[in-house]
């Protein structure tokens, strides 16, 4: 999800990989599948374990569809879970793209920009390596547009945390209100741009957002960060995660993460 240079703020913990491997193109890139045919190439940068990019795959067949993440662990762990003729993984940078310029149809992109410290730079090579005509299609959350119920101070301090946190990683966390304006300085001349959500509120929904949410203040790349950089200290990480266990286990409980999308040509 990083690349090579960059801090990834989350790393890939477990609890990290639950929440990539539930992504699937329906809850990741409806606002690209109306533009997909059969045939087309497409580009997956920052694929991670790989379920968006198989779900493509398998809507684009026979075209070629390539996923990338720096991370080779998780390139060899997608590779071995996601088999089919027309897909492929590998290690990279999005930064230094392996192709040739002109080379695919869609360059796809779900929550990499957000973590990069210089996303104009990375929507500069995509754009090289689409074909003329072709699309540059990307996703990113806005955490300063989280919105969630009931009301908790100690998940308004999580908040500012990550926010704290990203910038040490000269990361941007509200990305997703910046794509299009990164897309125009990147050098498109047609840029198009949405927003959808994912909402959890169902009792099952609760318990899967806030345990993950959860295990990651107490355990991933964010809580090791977070104290490395003397920006917390355990006891306020497990209070955080605490919050995000008793606002699962509210039947009132509503959370509501907003994404930025952004459709770019020429």
């Amino acid at each position: 999800m990083s690349t090579t240079g960059d801090r990834y703020s989350h790393g890939h913990h477990e609890s990290v990989l639950r929440s990539h491997t539930w992504r699937t193109a329906e809850n990741s890139a409806a606002f690209l599948l109306p533009h997909l045919t059969p045939g087309m190439s497409l580009l997956d940068v920052g694929c991670g374990p790989g379920t968006i990019t198989a779900d493509l795959a398998a809507r684009l067949a026979p075209g070629r569809v390539v996923g990338i993440d720096p991370a080779a662990v998780v390139v060899e762990a997608a590779a071995a879970a996601h088999v089919a003729d027309n897909l492929t993984f590998a290690t990279g940078s999005v930064y230094e793209l392996a192709d040739a310029d002109d080379t695919y149809d869609v360059v796809y992109a779900h929550q990499v920009l957000q973590h990069l410290a210089d996303p104009v730079a990375a929507l500069r090579e995509m754009r090289r390596v689409v074909r003329p005509g072709g699309l540059v299609a990307v996703r990113d959350s806005d955490y300063g547009a989280f919105v969630w119920s009931p009301a908790d101070p100690v998940l308004s301090r999580w908040s500012q945390l990550y926010h704290e946190l990203t910038v040490r990683n000269r990361a941007e966390a509200d990305a997703g209100r910046f794509l299009h304006v990164w897309a125009r300085l990147a050098g498109f001349t047609e840029v198009r741009a949405s927003t959808s959500t994912w909402t959890f509120h169902t009792a099952e929904e609760r318990a899967w957002w806030g345990g993950l949410w959860a295990d990651r203040v107490r355990e991933s790349e964010f809580a090791v960060q977070a104290l490395e950089y003397g920006l917390t200290n355990r006891a306020e990480l497990d209070r955080i995660a605490a919050a995000f266990q008793r606002w699962a286990a509210d039947p009132d409980g509503w959370f509501v993460v907003l994404h930025g999308e952004v459709l770019a040509t020429g």
